[in-house]
């Protein structure tokens, strides 16, 4: 009888010992399962969370204001064009595109700063297309242009010579007969050195034959009030800067750098019909440029909204109160310009003596 019980007792052991076994495994294998369950469901919140990060990033942008440099003075025709578009553009952005004065050196000042920040498409600038064609051209700079790249362009500026409205020159042939008649007296200004105001009468006066005593002036209110005041004989600026003074009679214009006649005015005759026509084609383009190496998703926003802009009935009236010319130029037609105006600039800037190796 005891032998039974013993018998039985180590059966009993020998049972537990592999019900216990049994359940450590099936214990070892729901643990895993469950695992693995967790994991699938960790992976995959991780993966929508990408999807939708990855998708709404375009999306969010922007999240805070846009700095739109202007790297001209206060008051002159490309800061005041400036604000119209800032103005505009904010609308369709979603969120205030600031006016920011980076002045100096004909905008390689601001230039720079763009290029060495951050390209997240927070910043960028309003310049022309001769700014790449001719004065990074004159200037020993520290940076690449090459890594500012045309969003669009929206207007064309018209750039002139003009003198005081009681001058005695009536036309531009008048003060170049002055001028060859009394070599070095004729005293001119621009507001920027190495810009086209100051490139186009370089080439005029050297066609020519004309000595002339060059004035820099740091900005357009300046030149505009030395032509007033009659403290220089000509100036070269832009129409839209002088636009008021002109049909108030106290600035005549006497001839655009163009290829064409303008509109507005239409009685004033452009370089290429007078016998310079080398000048008329450097047409200046108003143009956006941003950071090379912004992300596509956020210049394509920028574009998309600047072509908003440029059909906004308000900004149409904005700029052409301002006295330019409204003209929308995708990045292509800007690159292309860029690369002509170069091929015919620098030959004539080391003719003139003002091209400065890289």
């Amino acid at each position: 009888m005891s032998r039974f019980i013993c018998n039985a007792q180590v059966h009993a052991c020998w049972f537990a010992a592999k019900f216990k076994e049994r359940d450590k495994k099936k214990s070892k294998y729901e643990e895993g399962k469950h695992m693995g369950k967790k994991a699938l469901i960790l992976f995959l919140i991780t993966l929508s969370l990408g999807v939708i990060t990855g998708h709404s990033h375009g999306e969010e942008y922007p999240t805070k204001s846009i700095e739109l440099y202007s790297a001209y003075t206060p008051g002159s025709s490309f800061d005041l064009t400036a604000r119209v578009i800032a103005e505009t553009a904010s609308k369709y952005l979603g969120q205030p595109v600031v006016v920011v004065n980076k002045i100096g050196a004909g905008g390689s000042i601001a230039a720079a700063d763009i290029i060495s920040s951050k390209p997240d498409g927070y910043k960028f600038m309003l310049i022309s297309n001769n700014f790449f064609a001719i004065t990074v051209k004159t200037q020993k700079i520290s940076f690449d242009p090459n890594y500012l790249i045309p969003i669009a362009s929206l207007f064309v500026t018209k750039n002139a010579l003009f003198v005081k409205g009681d001058s005695p020159w009536k036309t531009i042939n008048d003060l170049l007969d002055y001028a060859k008649k009394n070599q070095g007296k004729l005293r001119w200004a621009h507001a920027g050195r190495g810009t086209i105001l100051h490139f186009a009468p370089l080439l005029i006066f050297k066609k020519t034959g004309v000595e002339a005593i060059e004035v820099p002036y740091k900005g357009t209110p300046e030149l505009v009030a030395a032509v007033l005041g009659g403290h220089i004989d000509a100036a070269s600026g832009t129409y839209g800067a002088l636009k008021e003074n002109v049909k108030a009679g106290k600035v005549k214009c006497l001839v655009f750098y163009s290829d064409r006649r303008y509109s507005d005015p239409s009685d004033v005759p452009c370089t290429a019909e007078l016998g310079f026509p080398e000048v008329g084609r450097f047409t200046t383009f108003g143009g956006l440029y941003i950071h090379k190496d912004t992300p596509p998703k956020i210049v394509k926003i920028l574009s998309d909204a600047l072509r908003k802009t440029y059909e906004d009935p308000g900004f149409k009236k904005g700029i052409e109160n301002l006295g330019e010319e409204i003209r929308f130029e995708g990045p292509e037609f800007n690159k292309e310009t860029i690369k002509k105006a170069e091929e015919i600039a620098v030959p004539l800037l080391k003719n003139l003596g003002i091209y400065v190796e890289r």
